[in-house]
This record gives structure tokens, sequence and C-alpha cells, in this order.
């Protein structure tokens, strides 16, 4: 069985939040039970507190049956439950009544008991249906209907004009508030939900920029020598027609244009696939950030060797992937220090799930993964080829460490340290 903390981490923050509104609901109905039927015992004596007190408990657990089927209606999970929210109107008000029509024959202690029974059941009833609606104009209707009610069902019963008109009031009160709770609480879980969505989004609409801007850079590049090719061969074929011993030099010409596309296609590739350190520290700030991590970058790439910058960016490139997809990380830190003749990057998280955990789909111990799936050894790889070295691995709770260590060519000057990099403008 999974610890609390364990279950708890293993959700995404919408997952959260949602659990967090469900289980307030159902604490409403704890509440419910212990603030209106526990004082009961303490001031009636007999009986009657018990028949006040049992269905008071019905109609708590009434109450947190609807509100789950109507979080549910809210998430697309069922329909909207209309028999059920009619259901607990007319046991909150068939209740109440009931409840102050015995009371009537009884002392004034088991008076005022059931009179706080009936206000409890309605105030709970109106602002439980409220989440049941999306209607504003209905919530106010269905409050207003409660309390007009709940106060000509007390003057019917018997009590005097002024109690039954702070009957009316303090449902309206009651009622009020519940609902304006109820209303609020799926509004804030709609949005995070929708926050979550629009960040998904993000994220796709910006590896599809990528891709497109790679399409254009490839485009320049290899579609205006196509079209030369094309047209020369073309001449050539005109020309091999007529006999004509130009036609050999075209299609040398053809030959040396598609060397050159050759040629300039792996410089594209090339540049596509290297990372800029500068540019990935920077990136890494922005895109955690935004995505509601507070994330602080200290160290500059200056004066670093190209080799070196691109191993190290790609460590900080996947480090950040593995931030967002795994993990619950709240803050996260990235170090690029000088140690004498090597330079040490550092990114560090928390968040991270413990080896062995099985609270989440995510790779044990928020592991890396590098490029083309290759997770560490990928890294390793690119590292190795500057004479570099990779750690990565949780430390202290929940905090999960990966660490770069790339020693520094003699002629390189050592990077000057930054103290902190700004976050990229949206």
């Amino acid at each position: 069985m999974r610890r609390p903390s364990v279950w708890w981490r293993g959700k995404s923050t919408p997952a959260k939040v949602e659990a967090y509104t469900r289980w307030s609901f159902h604490f409403f109905g704890v509440v419910e039970v212990t603030a209106i039927g526990l004082p009961a015992f303490r001031h009636v004596e007999g009986r009657f507190p018990l028949w006040l007190f049992l269905p008071l408990c019905g109609h708590a657990v009434l109450c947190g049956v609807t509100a789950s089927r109507a979080l549910d209606w809210h998430r697309g999970i069922r329909d909207q439950p209309v028999r059920l929210l009619v259901t607990l109107g007319v046991v909150s008000g068939l209740l109440g009544a009931a409840a102050v029509g015995l009371a009537r024959r009884g002392s004034d202690d088991a008076l005022s008991a059931a009179v706080s029974l009936h206000v409890g059941m309605l105030a709970f009833g109106a602002g439980t249906i409220a989440l049941g609606i999306r209607d504003r104009q209905r919530v106010l209707a269905v409050v207003a209907g409660f309390a007009a009610g709940a106060g000509g069902v007390a003057f019917v019963l018997g009590l005097a004009g002024p109690a039954a008109l702070g009957t009316a009031f303090a449902v309206l009160l009651g009622g009020g508030f519940l609902a304006f709770t109820s209303i609020f609480s799926v509004w804030l879980l709609d949005a995070v939900f929708e926050l979550d969505a629009a960040r998904e989004t993000r994220t796709r609409l910006a590896v599809a920029e990528e891709r497109l801007r790679f399409g254009r850079d490839l485009h320049d590049v290899v579609g205006r020598n196509l079209a030369v090719i094309a047209l020369k061969s073309e001449l050539a074929v005109q020309l091999a027609r007529r006999e004509r011993p130009e036609a050999v030099d075209q299609m040398t010409e053809v030959q040396r244009i598609a060397h050159e596309t050759q040629r300039e296609v792996r410089e594209v590739v090339r540049g596509y696939r290297e990372a800029d350190l500068g540019a990935e520290l920077a990136g890494a700030q922005g895109v955690l950030t935004a995505a509601g991590v507070d994330c602080t970058v200290s160290g500059s790439a200056t004066g670093l060797p190209p080799a070196v910058q691109s191993a190290l960016g790609w460590v900080v490139r996947e480090a950040t992937t593995n931030v967002l997809r795994h993990g619950d990380a709240r803050r996260c830190r990235v170090a690029l220090e000088p140690m004498g003749d090597h330079v040490v990057l550092t990114v560090e998280n928390d968040g991270a799930e413990r080896p062995g955990d099985a609270s989440s789909g995510a790779p044990a111990g928020g592991q890396v993964r590098g490029p083309g799936g290759s997770g560490l050894a990928g890294l390793r790889e690119r590292l190795a080829a500057v004479a570099g070295t990779l750690e990565a691995g949780p430390v202290d709770g929940d905090l999960f460490r990966v660490v770069a260590e790339v020693p520094l060519p003699p002629s390189a000057p050592a990077p000057s340290p930054s103290p902190r990099l700004p976050v990229p403008a949206p």
C-alpha cells in the first residue's frame, strides 16, 4: 500500500486541485453533523436528539454523494445529476419541516434544536445543489426559494412571525454563502484544468513552430538549388538531343550544385542539432517559470569553447524536459560554475520520484531521457566527446540532481560567473 505522501506526489497539479475540492465538499458533511447534530445531544434530553441526529447524518451523506456526482458532471465524466438534485431538495425540505413539526410538541430546547436542524439542512442542501447548476440566476433562484420555503414552513408550523422571518434570513445567508463557495470552487477547478490544457497546447505549438523553422531552412537551402538543377537538366537534355557538346558542361554544373546542396543540408542539420548553452540556460528559465516552477539560473557561458557549450547545452535541454515531464517540481536550480580547469553544470529540482516508487509512470528517480530516448547514456556519449562526465540521481529526500563536469582546454579562459540570468520576455 502506497504512503499518502507518495500518492499525493504522484498526482498532477490539476488532479491535486480536484482531489482537494472533492474532499472539501465531503468535509462539509462532517461540518453539518458536528455543528448541528451534536449540540442537540447536549441541550435536549431523552430520545428526541437521536431522532434528529440520524436524519441529519443521512442528509449529510446525500449531500456528499450529490456533490461528487455534480463535480463528475463538471469534469465531463457523468451527465448532469438532475434527479439527484431534485431528490436532495425535496429531502432537505421534508426532513427540516418534519423536525420542526415534531418539536412543536416538546420543550423549547427541542424546538430550538429542530429549527437549527431545519435551517442547516436547507442551507447545506441549497449550497450543494448549486454545484449541479451552471446558470447563476438559477442558483440565486434556488437559494431564494429555499429561504422563502423555510420561512413559510416555519410560520405554518406555528412559529411566530419574527422567528419565521429569522429562519428565512438564516437560510438565505447560510445557503448563499455555501452556494458562492460551490460556484467559486468549480470556477477555480475549471480554470486550473484550462491552464494545464493551455500549457500543453503551448508546448505542442512550440514543437510545431520549431518544425516549421527547420522546414523553412531546408526549403531555403534545397528549393532554390533544386530549381536550378531542374532548369540545367532540362537545358542539358535539349543540348544532348541536338548533339551539342555544351550538354556535358551543363551536367557537370548540375553535379556541382547537387554536391553543394548536400553540403548545405548537412550544415543546416548540424546547426539544428547543436545546442547553444547560453540560449539553453535562458530558455530553461523561461520555460520552467512559465510552467509554474520557481527556477533560478546562475553562471555564464561566455568564453566556453563551442564543443563544450554544445555538450552542456544538451544536458540543460534534457534535464529541463525531465523536470517538466516527470515528478511535480516546485523549485529548480541551474548553476554553471568554473572550478579551476573544469566547468561544472548542476541541475537540481525537487518533486522527483524515489527509486522503486510506483506512484506514476515516470522513470524511477527522475531519470533523464536524452536524445533519441537513450537517456543518460546519450548524454554521457556527448560529454565523452569533450572528456566530460555525468552524474545523476536522487539526493536529500525528493531532490534530484544532475551534475555534468567538463575539463577546459588549456587555451580556453574560465567562464566568468554571473549571479542570475534574466527571464526572457514572453
